[in-house]
């Protein structure tokens, strides 16, 4: 491979830590703004929201504009709105006379620059001379948890030694990683994703395509199999377990990334020698029961392993969808890959979302909200299954 486009791939790896950062560092900063502002957990549920839910409205837009500014300046772009997103946890909840206000501000402002990233890393990466796509998609889809582990272990060491009051410094901190990454995009070579002659499939042509709602399908459960769990994990493990931050933060939502990275790392190292398809129903089925080792088991270790579990399970998911995507779909384009991080944003969204909201209508009872979200790992099953007939 062109050694420049080896740097490409290496900005990409890194875009997806940003995005890491972007997606699991607030949730660790739950409880802390609970009592620090006084924010009910109702209101802390609509920042999930408001994150995926502005990345979800990022992915519909950009197959519109994406093509038409470039990827090099779309994300450039991308980079730039997560640093001043996470910047402005650090100013605007001061600075306006209401501090929910100013983390709803910083969430919408970083939640651009995520819902970019998620919708313009993959094809750039695709674009890339790669002997094998699918592990290099993987491959590349391992980063975001090694950028999960990175968020979570690393703030847990800062909190444990500054406190979690200093939670303010730690986050400029994180900072850096979207300015520097963003001029290595500056400065490395992005080829086109279809190639000279051809054009992508419009909006109308892949809604045509029966095939293309099942994997809208698979990436929406896909998402909401993954974030209903890696994103109330924290608090699940301090509230619902009545562990200590440090225990719930490493054996919870750091276990999940992990485990989830290292599924992702597997299939991207063997994956050449692996059936996609069963590989993804078998993760479907150990989904299911790590789900339901989280909601029933009477044991808080068992619980918290189910955690871990999970993150193994949901690994295959993401990088799967879009694989089996671009094998199924020829020249699918921006606009088929921003559809399906739309799908699965939705996903993202609607899962700690509809946990949340159980979970608020179940007296606070986070195992039951986890619990109604088992339909989401049934339901991708079920597509991929009906997939495999087509």
């Amino acid at each position: 491979m062109n050694k420049n486009y080896q740097r490409t791939m290496y900005a990409c790896f890194a875009g997806y830590i940003v995005q890491a950062i972007v997606n699991n560092f607030v949730p660790l900063l739950f409880l802390t703004f609970e009592g620090t502002y006084g924010i009910e957990m109702s209101r802390i549920t609509m920042l999930i929201t408001l994150n995926f839910g502005v990345q979800l409205v990022v992915d519909l837009l950009s197959a519109g504009f994406v093509d038409k500014i470039g990827y090099r300046i779309s994300i450039v772009l991308a980079h730039i709105f997560s640093a001043a997103g996470l910047a402005g946890l650090v100013f605007l909840s001061e600075i306006l006379p209401d501090a929910y206000t100013g983390l709803c501000i910083s969430v919408v402002i970083y939640a651009l620059g995520g819902g970019l990233i998620e919708v313009l890393i993959s094809p750039i990466m695709e674009s890339c001379p790669t002997d094998n796509k699918e592990k290099a998609m993987s491959l590349l889809h391992s980063f975001y948890c090694w950028g999960h582990v990175g968020v979570v272990l690393l703030s847990t060491i800062f909190f444990r030694l500054a406190g979690i009051e200093n939670w303010r410094i730690l986050t400029l901190l994180w900072v850096v990683i979207p300015v520097v990454n963003g001029i290595v995009f500056l400065k490395s070579p992005i080829a086109p994703l279809i190639e000279e002659g051809e054009s992508g499939l419009s909006m109308k042509e892949l809604f045509r395509n029966k095939i293309f709602w099942l994997l809208m399908l698979m990436m929406l459960c896909a998402g909401a199999s993954e974030q209903s769990v890696s994103q109330w994990a924290s608090t699940f493990a301090e509230l619902g377990l009545g562990v200590t931050k440090t225990i719930g933060d490493l054996a919870g939502p750091m276990a999940f990334a992990i485990l989830m990275g290292s599924a992702r790392a597997f299939y991207g190292k063997f994956g050449d020698k692996l059936n996609l398809d069963r590989f993804m129903i078998a993760s479907g089925g150990l989904c299911v029961f790590s789900y339901l080792c989280i909601a029933l088991a009477p044991s808080p270790v068992v619980s918290l392993a189910g955690c871990a579990i999970c993150g193994l399970s949901v690994g295959i998911m993401w990088p799967g969808s879009f694989s089996k995507a671009s094998a199924a779909i020829r020249n699918g384009g921006t606009a088929m890959f921003a559809l399906l991080a739309l799908a699965g944003d939705l996903g993202c969204s609607g899962g700690p979302t509809l946990v949340g909201y159980v979970s608020s209508a179940a007296a606070d009872n986070l195992r039951i909200g986890i619990l109604a979200a088992i339909v989401f790992p049934v339901l991708l099953i079920a597509a991929i299954c009906f997939t495999k007939k087509k």
